[in-house]
Protein backbone atom coordinates (compact mmCIF):
# COMPACT_ATOMS: atom_id res chain seq x y z
CA UNK A 1 0.00 0.00 0.00
CA UNK A 2 1.23 3.52 -0.78
CA UNK A 3 2.28 5.80 2.01
CA UNK A 4 0.07 8.89 2.56
CA UNK A 5 2.69 11.17 1.02
CA UNK A 6 2.76 9.10 -2.14
CA UNK A 7 -1.00 9.04 -2.74
CA UNK A 8 -3.16 11.87 -4.11
CA UNK A 9 -6.75 12.45 -3.09
CA UNK A 10 -9.20 11.91 -5.97
CA UNK A 11 -10.33 15.53 -5.61
CA UNK A 12 -6.84 17.04 -5.92
CA UNK A 13 -6.46 19.62 -8.67
CA UNK A 14 -4.20 19.56 -11.71
CA UNK A 15 -1.83 22.02 -10.03
CA UNK A 16 -1.69 19.87 -6.88
CA UNK A 17 -0.94 16.80 -8.99
CA UNK A 18 1.86 18.58 -10.85
CA UNK A 19 3.24 19.92 -7.57
CA UNK A 20 3.34 16.40 -6.14
CA UNK A 21 5.10 15.04 -9.25
CA UNK A 22 7.65 17.86 -9.15
CA UNK A 23 8.21 17.38 -5.42
CA UNK A 24 8.85 13.65 -5.94
CA UNK A 25 11.23 14.45 -8.83
CA UNK A 26 9.15 12.45 -11.31
CA UNK A 27 8.76 15.57 -13.43
CA UNK A 28 11.40 18.29 -13.78
CA UNK A 29 10.26 21.85 -14.41
CA UNK A 30 11.81 23.61 -17.43
CA UNK A 31 9.94 26.89 -17.06
CA UNK A 32 7.85 26.26 -20.18
CA UNK A 33 4.25 25.01 -19.74
CA UNK A 34 3.87 21.44 -20.92
CA UNK A 35 7.61 20.81 -21.33
CA UNK A 36 9.06 18.61 -18.58
CA UNK A 37 12.10 16.54 -17.86
CA UNK A 38 11.47 13.12 -16.29
CA UNK A 39 13.47 11.09 -13.80
CA UNK A 40 14.50 7.46 -13.92
CA UNK A 41 11.37 6.18 -12.16
CA UNK A 42 9.08 7.93 -14.66
CA UNK A 43 11.14 6.64 -17.60
CA UNK A 44 11.06 3.07 -16.28
CA UNK A 45 7.26 3.17 -16.35
CA UNK A 46 7.29 4.62 -19.88
CA UNK A 47 9.53 1.77 -21.04
CA UNK A 48 7.20 -0.77 -19.46
CA UNK A 49 4.15 0.68 -21.21
CA UNK A 50 6.01 0.83 -24.51
CA UNK A 51 6.91 -2.86 -24.19
CA UNK A 52 3.30 -3.77 -23.36
CA UNK A 53 2.02 -2.06 -26.51
CA UNK A 54 4.66 -3.74 -28.66
CA UNK A 55 3.79 -7.14 -27.14
CA UNK A 56 0.06 -6.59 -27.72
CA UNK A 57 0.75 -6.24 -31.45
CA UNK A 58 3.15 -9.18 -31.83
CA UNK A 59 0.60 -11.60 -33.26
CA UNK A 60 -0.07 -9.17 -36.12
CA UNK A 61 3.61 -9.37 -37.08
CA UNK A 62 3.92 -5.65 -37.78
CA UNK A 63 6.86 -4.03 -39.51
CA UNK A 64 8.69 -2.15 -36.78
CA UNK A 65 9.92 1.30 -37.81
CA UNK A 66 11.22 4.23 -35.80
CA UNK A 67 11.47 7.76 -37.17
CA UNK A 68 13.10 10.84 -35.60
CA UNK A 69 10.93 13.57 -34.04
CA UNK A 70 11.20 15.68 -37.20
CA UNK A 71 9.67 15.00 -40.61
CA UNK A 72 10.04 16.71 -44.00
CA UNK A 73 8.03 19.90 -44.33
CA UNK A 74 6.85 18.60 -47.70
CA UNK A 75 5.27 15.58 -45.99
CA UNK A 76 3.28 17.71 -43.55
CA UNK A 77 2.14 19.95 -46.41
CA UNK A 78 1.02 16.92 -48.40
CA UNK A 79 -0.80 15.36 -45.45
CA UNK A 80 -3.31 18.19 -45.06
CA UNK A 81 -2.23 18.76 -41.43
CA UNK A 82 -1.95 22.51 -41.90
CA UNK A 83 -5.55 22.68 -43.13
CA UNK A 84 -6.83 20.92 -40.02
CA UNK A 85 -4.41 21.79 -37.24
CA UNK A 86 -2.39 24.98 -37.98
CA UNK A 87 -2.58 25.89 -34.27
CA UNK A 88 -0.58 22.79 -33.28
CA UNK A 89 2.28 22.85 -35.78
CA UNK A 90 5.90 23.21 -34.71
CA UNK A 91 8.15 24.37 -37.56
CA UNK A 92 11.94 24.25 -37.27
CA UNK A 93 13.74 27.49 -38.08
CA UNK A 94 17.46 28.23 -38.35
CA UNK A 95 19.86 31.11 -38.95
CA UNK A 96 21.18 31.55 -42.47
CA UNK A 97 22.34 35.18 -42.58
CA UNK A 98 25.71 36.91 -42.69
CA UNK A 99 27.78 38.86 -40.16
CA UNK A 100 25.50 41.89 -40.15
CA UNK A 101 22.41 39.74 -39.60
CA UNK A 102 24.22 37.89 -36.82
CA UNK A 103 25.09 41.18 -35.09
CA UNK A 104 21.44 42.26 -35.35
CA UNK A 105 20.28 38.94 -33.91
CA UNK A 106 22.62 39.30 -30.93
CA UNK A 107 21.43 42.85 -30.30
CA UNK A 108 17.85 41.60 -30.31
CA UNK A 109 18.77 38.94 -27.76
CA UNK A 110 20.52 41.48 -25.51
CA UNK A 111 17.58 43.88 -25.71
CA UNK A 112 14.95 41.22 -25.17
CA UNK A 113 13.59 41.68 -28.69
CA UNK A 114 12.27 39.27 -31.27
CA UNK A 115 15.40 37.51 -32.50
CA UNK A 116 13.22 34.95 -34.27
CA UNK A 117 12.77 37.36 -37.17
CA UNK A 118 16.38 36.63 -38.18
CA UNK A 119 15.63 32.92 -38.65
CA UNK A 120 14.10 31.24 -41.68
CA UNK A 121 12.18 28.00 -42.19
CA UNK A 122 14.12 24.78 -42.69
CA UNK A 123 12.90 21.76 -44.64
CA UNK A 124 11.75 19.92 -41.48
CA UNK A 125 8.93 20.31 -38.95
CA UNK A 126 8.39 18.63 -35.60
CA UNK A 127 6.49 15.34 -35.86
CA UNK A 128 2.85 15.83 -34.78
CA UNK A 129 1.93 12.12 -34.74
CA UNK A 130 4.05 8.98 -34.99
CA UNK A 131 2.00 7.58 -37.89
CA UNK A 132 2.60 10.42 -40.38
CA UNK A 133 5.95 9.16 -41.75
CA UNK A 134 4.33 5.74 -42.32
CA UNK A 135 2.00 7.12 -44.99
CA UNK A 136 4.91 8.68 -46.85
CA UNK A 137 6.88 5.44 -46.88
CA UNK A 138 3.82 3.40 -47.97
CA UNK A 139 3.16 5.25 -51.24
CA UNK A 140 2.45 2.85 -54.12
CA UNK A 141 0.88 -0.61 -54.20
CA UNK A 142 0.33 -2.56 -51.00
CA UNK A 143 0.87 -6.34 -50.84
CA UNK A 144 -2.29 -8.48 -51.11
CA UNK A 145 -2.60 -8.74 -47.31
CA UNK A 146 -2.03 -5.02 -46.78
CA UNK A 147 0.48 -3.76 -44.22
CA UNK A 148 0.65 -3.39 -40.45
CA UNK A 149 3.32 -1.04 -39.11
CA UNK A 150 4.49 -0.44 -35.54
CA UNK A 151 5.77 3.14 -35.21
CA UNK A 152 6.79 5.31 -32.25
CA UNK A 153 8.24 8.77 -31.85
CA UNK A 154 8.45 11.90 -29.76
CA UNK A 155 5.66 14.20 -31.01
CA UNK A 156 5.07 17.94 -30.67
CA UNK A 157 1.82 19.90 -30.53
CA UNK A 158 1.80 23.57 -29.63
CA UNK A 159 -0.83 23.67 -26.90
CA UNK A 160 0.89 24.98 -23.75
CA UNK A 161 -1.18 24.16 -20.69
CA UNK A 162 -0.98 23.73 -16.95
CA UNK A 163 -2.70 20.35 -17.38
CA UNK A 164 -0.05 17.64 -16.84
CA UNK A 165 -1.74 15.41 -19.39
CA UNK A 166 -1.42 18.02 -22.13
CA UNK A 167 2.31 18.17 -22.70
CA UNK A 168 3.68 19.98 -25.74
CA UNK A 169 6.30 17.30 -26.36
CA UNK A 170 5.40 13.68 -25.64
CA UNK A 171 5.85 10.12 -26.88
CA UNK A 172 3.33 8.21 -28.94
CA UNK A 173 3.40 4.50 -29.79
CA UNK A 174 1.17 3.65 -32.74
CA UNK A 175 0.18 0.62 -34.75
CA UNK A 176 -1.02 1.43 -38.28
CA UNK A 177 -3.08 -0.66 -40.68
CA UNK A 178 -3.11 -0.03 -44.45
CA UNK A 179 -5.44 -2.05 -46.69
CA UNK A 180 -9.06 -2.33 -47.77
CA UNK A 181 -11.92 -0.67 -45.85
CA UNK A 182 -13.12 -3.85 -44.13
CA UNK A 183 -9.70 -4.77 -42.76
CA UNK A 184 -9.12 -1.23 -41.47
CA UNK A 185 -12.45 -1.02 -39.65
CA UNK A 186 -11.87 -4.47 -38.15
CA UNK A 187 -8.37 -3.39 -37.06
CA UNK A 188 -9.70 -0.23 -35.40
CA UNK A 189 -12.39 -2.15 -33.52
CA UNK A 190 -10.00 -4.95 -32.52
CA UNK A 191 -7.57 -2.43 -31.05
CA UNK A 192 -10.24 -0.76 -28.96
CA UNK A 193 -10.64 -4.12 -27.22
CA UNK A 194 -6.89 -4.78 -27.06
CA UNK A 195 -6.22 -1.30 -25.74
CA UNK A 196 -8.76 -1.73 -22.97
CA UNK A 197 -7.15 -5.04 -22.03
CA UNK A 198 -3.66 -3.52 -21.90
CA UNK A 199 -4.83 -0.68 -19.66
CA UNK A 200 -6.93 -2.95 -17.41
CA UNK A 201 -3.88 -5.19 -16.95
CA UNK A 202 -2.05 -2.31 -15.28
CA UNK A 203 -4.96 -1.38 -13.04
CA UNK A 204 -6.48 1.57 -14.89
CA UNK A 205 -10.21 2.32 -14.88
CA UNK A 206 -10.67 2.85 -18.60
CA UNK A 207 -13.72 3.44 -20.76
CA UNK A 208 -14.25 3.89 -24.48
CA UNK A 209 -15.91 7.06 -25.82
CA UNK A 210 -16.58 8.47 -29.31
CA UNK A 211 -14.36 11.44 -30.12
CA UNK A 212 -13.15 13.89 -32.73
CA UNK A 213 -9.84 15.56 -33.50
CA UNK A 214 -9.28 19.23 -32.49
CA UNK A 215 -9.78 20.63 -36.00
CA UNK A 216 -9.23 24.37 -36.40
CA UNK A 217 -11.87 27.00 -37.12
CA UNK A 218 -15.32 26.91 -38.66
CA UNK A 219 -14.40 24.29 -41.28
CA UNK A 220 -12.89 22.28 -38.44
CA UNK A 221 -16.16 22.24 -36.53
CA UNK A 222 -17.85 20.69 -39.54
CA UNK A 223 -15.08 18.10 -39.89
CA UNK A 224 -15.34 17.25 -36.19
CA UNK A 225 -19.10 16.79 -36.47
CA UNK A 226 -18.68 14.53 -39.50
CA UNK A 227 -16.01 12.49 -37.71
CA UNK A 228 -18.38 11.85 -34.82
CA UNK A 229 -21.39 11.17 -37.03
CA UNK A 230 -19.47 8.55 -39.01
CA UNK A 231 -17.95 7.03 -35.83
CA UNK A 232 -14.41 7.29 -37.19
CA UNK A 233 -12.56 7.99 -33.94
CA UNK A 234 -12.81 6.53 -30.45
CA UNK A 235 -10.74 7.30 -27.37
CA UNK A 236 -9.87 5.30 -24.29
CA UNK A 237 -10.14 7.69 -21.36
CA UNK A 238 -8.79 7.43 -17.82
CA UNK A 239 -8.93 9.87 -14.88
CA UNK A 240 -5.74 11.88 -14.48
CA UNK A 241 -6.78 15.24 -13.00
CA UNK A 242 -10.54 14.71 -13.06
CA UNK A 243 -12.87 11.77 -12.57
CA UNK A 244 -15.70 13.71 -14.21
CA UNK A 245 -13.57 14.70 -17.22
CA UNK A 246 -11.14 11.82 -17.80
CA UNK A 247 -8.21 12.21 -20.17
CA UNK A 248 -7.71 10.34 -23.45
CA UNK A 249 -4.67 8.08 -23.09
CA UNK A 250 -5.19 6.13 -26.32
CA UNK A 251 -7.24 6.51 -29.49
CA UNK A 252 -8.25 4.30 -32.41
CA UNK A 253 -9.04 5.91 -35.75
CA UNK A 254 -10.31 4.91 -39.18
CA UNK A 255 -9.15 7.54 -41.67
CA UNK A 256 -11.09 6.02 -44.57
CA UNK A 257 -9.13 6.77 -47.81
CA UNK A 258 -7.87 10.20 -46.64
CA UNK A 259 -4.17 9.28 -46.47
CA UNK A 260 -4.43 6.75 -49.27
CA UNK A 261 -5.62 9.52 -51.58
CA UNK A 262 -3.07 12.10 -50.41
CA UNK A 263 -0.07 9.77 -50.57
CA UNK A 264 -1.02 7.62 -53.54
CA UNK A 265 -1.41 4.37 -51.57
CA UNK A 266 -3.34 1.59 -53.36
CA UNK A 267 -4.52 -1.82 -52.21
CA UNK A 268 -3.86 -4.97 -54.22
CA UNK A 269 -6.99 -4.39 -56.33
CA UNK A 270 -5.71 -0.99 -57.40
CA UNK A 271 -8.28 0.92 -55.33
CA UNK A 272 -7.22 3.76 -53.08
CA UNK A 273 -6.17 2.20 -49.79
CA UNK A 274 -7.81 2.91 -46.47
CA UNK A 275 -5.85 3.36 -43.26
CA UNK A 276 -6.49 3.02 -39.54
CA UNK A 277 -4.30 3.50 -36.51
CA UNK A 278 -4.25 3.08 -32.76
CA UNK A 279 -2.06 5.39 -30.69
CA UNK A 280 -0.99 5.17 -27.05
CA UNK A 281 0.24 8.29 -25.25
CA UNK A 282 3.10 6.98 -23.12
CA UNK A 283 3.39 9.99 -20.81
CA UNK A 284 -0.38 10.19 -20.34
CA UNK A 285 -0.63 6.53 -19.39
CA UNK A 286 2.26 7.00 -16.97
CA UNK A 287 0.46 9.97 -15.39
CA UNK A 288 -2.73 7.92 -15.12
CA UNK A 289 -0.80 5.20 -13.31
CA UNK A 290 0.75 7.74 -10.93
CA UNK A 291 -2.73 9.08 -10.22
CA UNK A 292 -4.26 5.62 -9.74
CA UNK A 293 -1.50 3.93 -7.76
CA UNK A 294 0.42 6.79 -6.15
CA UNK A 295 3.62 8.65 -6.91
CA UNK A 296 5.94 5.89 -5.65
CA UNK A 297 6.10 3.19 -8.38
CA UNK A 298 8.11 0.91 -6.09
CA UNK A 299 4.97 0.61 -3.92
CA UNK A 300 2.51 -0.12 -6.71
CA UNK A 301 0.57 -3.42 -6.67
CA UNK A 302 2.76 -6.39 -7.48
CA UNK A 303 0.71 -7.38 -10.55
CA UNK A 304 1.10 -3.89 -12.03
CA UNK A 305 4.83 -3.81 -11.39
CA UNK A 306 5.18 -7.25 -12.94
CA UNK A 307 3.26 -6.27 -16.07
CA UNK A 308 5.49 -3.19 -16.47
CA UNK A 309 8.68 -5.14 -15.67
CA UNK A 310 9.50 -2.75 -12.81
Amino acid sequence: MCSPSATLAPSSTASEFVSALLAEGLLIDTGVPGVFGKNGAFEAVVRGIDALVEAAAEDMRPELVRFPPVIPRSLIERSGYLAGFPQLIGAVHSFGGGDADHASLLRAVEQGGNWGEFLSSTDVVLTPAACYPVYGMAAGMLPPEGRVVDAASYCFRHEPSSEPGRMQIFRMHEVVRLGDPESCVAFRDEWLSRGESVLHEIGLDVRCVPANDPFFGRRGRLLAATQREQALKFELVVPITSVELPTAVASANWHQDHFGELFGIHDASGATAHTACVGFGLERITLALLRAHGTAPERWPRAVRSALQL
